[in-house]
């Protein structure tokens, strides 16, 4: 279904090679099963991928709420094998950074480090990126005490000690699911009341073994080969505590990977691809796929799933033209 081009739209495209059914950028668990079913439903596909296989999830040691794996996989093995599992079926892997992107007309153009690459449909599957408290050795200790996804790594802190940053939906939704699994949790916040809907907020107030810290920010890590304390700052007197704990779960908020869409999708005010479950935008031919786009759940299950619904689309699309 490719189309091979010489010429282009007037000559504002020229010495085009090729020109993909679908491009897909991002090659995390919502790019590689849409490669992977766009190949399967013989489309001709190119994935565009900055770094490595698995996006977020390739930094999580151990994932156990992804079906098919009783004894859990970690997440660097299981972003390989979904980009395995595309590859077999034909799906093209080019590692790249996308710089910009024009989706003005029906051919597609993506402008990466490695050149302009072209296609009909385009599914954008960037993810989002956790925000960080900037502090020293926070990313050294990542994965060692320190974690930004609570349903992802909480199971290692069974009847121990946890501090939770942060006092939106996502930072209670955390809380409250640690304290069913900890022995004591913190929850550290930068104002005396938390930001989070009514109906979190008050069956986290319930939990006997949660301790809030109000007007306060986490300050130091404290640690030797892996987090072992905090010290945290009272906003309002300047006064410092530490407090002892085996985890930290920094939930402050996400940034969505979609600098490069700015004027070119509409976003929402917090970056995200304006998107329903369909996966499609503002843009004819154009999906959202994974924690890109605006949904209620950003989980490894529900990437997959709108990976799929992307290629379904996508394909409608394609058959229309």
């Amino acid at each position: 279904m490719s189309i091979m081009l010489g010429l282009y739209r007037k000559g504002t495209v020229k010495n085009v090679k090729h020109i993909y059914d679908m491009i897909v950028i991002g090659g995390g668990p919502a790019g590689y099963t849409a490669a992977l079913y766009a190949c399967r439903a013989g489309l001709d596909i190119l994935l565009l991928e900055r770094m490595s296989p698995g996006g977020q999830m390739a930094l999580t040691g151990t994932i156990d709420n992804y079906p098919g794996f009783d004894e859990g996989v970690d997440g660097f093995t299981l972003g390989m094998k979904m980009q395995q599992g595309a590859e077999k079926f034909g799906a093209e892997t080019e590692y790249a950074d996308v710089l910009s992107v024009d989706f003005s007309d029906n051919i597609k153009i993506i402008d990466t480090s490695n050149g302009a690459f072209y296609a009909k449909t385009v599914v954008i599957s960037t993810g989002a990126n956790p925000k960080e408290l900037g502090l020293e050795n926070e990313e050294a200790l990542t994965g060692k005490g320190v974690h930004y996804c609570a349903h992802c790594d909480g199971r290692f802190y069974k009847d121990k000690t946890v501090v939770v940053a942060g006092g939106g939906n996502t930072a209670v939704d955390d809380a409250l699911y640690m304290s069913r699994i900890a022995k004591k949790v913190f929850l550290v916040h930068r104002r005396d009341t938390l930001r989070a809907d009514k109906i979190y907020s008050d069956a986290l107030m319930k939990a006997e073994n949660v301790e809030f810290c109000w007007d306060s920010t986490v300050s130091q890590l404290i640690a030797d080969d892996r987090l072992k304390g905090i010290k945290i700052k009272n906003l309002k007197t300047g006064s410092e505590t530490e407090i002892d704990c085996d985890g930290l779960f920094v939930s402050i908020g996400r940034t969505p990977a979609t600098a490069f869409l700015k004027g070119k999708l509409n976003l929402d005010e917090g970056g995200y691809i304006i998107a329903d479950e369909s996966t499609r935008t503002n843009v004819p031919g154009v999906f959202a796929a994974g924690d890109v786009r605006t949904k209620a759940l950003r989980q490894i299950v529900t990437a997959v799933s709108d990976g799929a619904v992307a290629v379904h689309y996508a394909q409608e699309y394609l058959a229309d033209k």
